[in-house]
């Protein structure tokens, strides 16, 4: 019989991370029958490039919220793990709920070919498949701040899963969108680029990935603790403050979160959209419930990431962040890690928000690239060292 709720009946670690990698027996194997579910955009690196940012982690917000609704909506108190990566998402899910996510996100991939020419790549491999290529798939739950948990997993098996997933894709020709199966509930992203509190701050993204499997709750909590003592805690480096969270009414910012949905051509939405955002500054700053709301974004801002790798948004100083690349240096040369690293003036941030006072998360990245641009430099750093 199928464990639906293995995840969500995971003991919630509230424990430092250092402490939880310290600490094995936490993590557990997924069920070899749950489904590893990569989805990810084909060239992103050349999307941004090209200066759609915005529109490539809007899309890989969609994808989540695609997903978080369709659970909501038919399978009720179950909890699945995912990842957020700024250019694609990975899902945990079990065998129960693969066909229905998985014609959800097909879907999904039509309707953002049609709407943006993004290539989304879809895919899916089972986790004893994953097993017996004899990678690991253990995972924990921690609890990253007050609001917030989130799925910690130790093991190659995402890394292998992404792998195999992007390697065999090949995009399909079909043009059969079915607009039921489309659910964006909760998507906005009106807020403007968020500067660091300290005005000689930088906001830094960084992918990081353990060069031996075994060796991984070690390294990373060598890189966590030197973290803590270059940047300080979680909270101090944390990215997203709510004193610098400003509405954008750009209505270029209103067009694009309608290009993703089924609204494009509806001018009345534009209009209550626009006219939204701008209240929205007096509802934010002058109401109980608006500053409630801005003091949980940061809590329920998914900054931090650890699926095999770790990837991570924050914020430093530049003389700190020079300490920190050169620990990192030390490492890397001594083949215990790969890094990938970007450093920017902003982070940027969509969400998904289905009640200001209770359920809303919210998924950051950096400007510029962000994730995409550290993951250029970590790909080059990895095919020379195959090599």
């Amino acid at each position: 019989m199928e464990d639906l709720k293995f995840y969500k009946k995971l003991k919630l670690s509230k424990e430092s991370l250092v402490d939880l990698l310290d600490n094995e027996e936490d993590f557990k194997n997924v069920p070899e029958s749950w489904y590893v579910i990569v989805v990810d955009i084909q060239n992103s690196t050349n999307a941004v490039k090209e200066g759609n940012h915005h529109q490539v982690n809007l899309t890989a917000t969609g994808a989540i919220i695609s997903v978080l609704n369709t659970i909501r909506k038919f399978q009720g108190n179950i909890e699945i793990p995912y990842f957020f990566g700024g250019d694609g998402a990975t899902f945990i899910v079990p065998f129960s709920l693969l066909d229905k996510i998985v014609q959800v996100l097909d879907n999904y991939r039509i309707h953002i070919k049609r709407k943006t020419n993004l290539v989304l790549r879809v895919g899916q491999i089972h986790v004893k498949e994953l097993v017996e290529k004899n990678v690991q798939l253990k995972i924990a739950k921690h609890q990253l701040t007050e609001k917030l948990s989130i799925p910690i997993v130790l093991g190659n098996g995402l890394k292998v899963a992404e792998h195999i997933i992007k390697s065999s894709f090949k995009e399909k020709n079909t043009t059969s969108f079915d607009e039921s199966l489309l659910n964006l509930e909760g998507m906005e992203c009106r807020w403007d680029e968020i500067s660091p509190d300290k005005s000689q701050a930088k906001v830094v993204c960084l992918l990081l990935d353990a060069t031996v499997e075994a060796t991984q709750s070690d390294i990373y909590k060598q890189v966590l603790s030197q973290m803590e003592k270059d940047f300080g805690s979680f909270e101090n480096r944390q990215p997203i403050k709510n004193t610098k969270l400003r509405l954008d009414a750009n209505p270029k910012k209103v067009l694009e979160e309608m290009k993703i949905s089924l609204v494009s051509n509806n001018w009345m939405y534009f209009l209550k959209s626009w006219l939204k955002t701008n209240f929205g500054k007096i509802y934010l700053n002058l109401t109980s419930s608006g500053k409630q709301y801005l003091k949980q974004i940061g809590q329920l801002s998914h900054t931090f990431m650890l699926d095999g790798m770790i990837n991570t948004v924050f914020t430093a100083e530049q003389s700190k962040i020079d300490n920190f690349i050169a620990f990192l240096d030390t490492l890397e040369a001594d083949n215990k890690l790969i890094y990938g690293i970007h450093v920017t003036h902003a982070s940027v941030m969509s969400c998904y928000v289905l009640d200001r006072r209770t359920t809303h998360s919210h998924f950051v990245d950096g400007t510029e690239g962000g994730y995409t641009s550290a993951a250029k430099m970590f790909k080059i750093k990895k095919k020379a060292a195959i090599k």
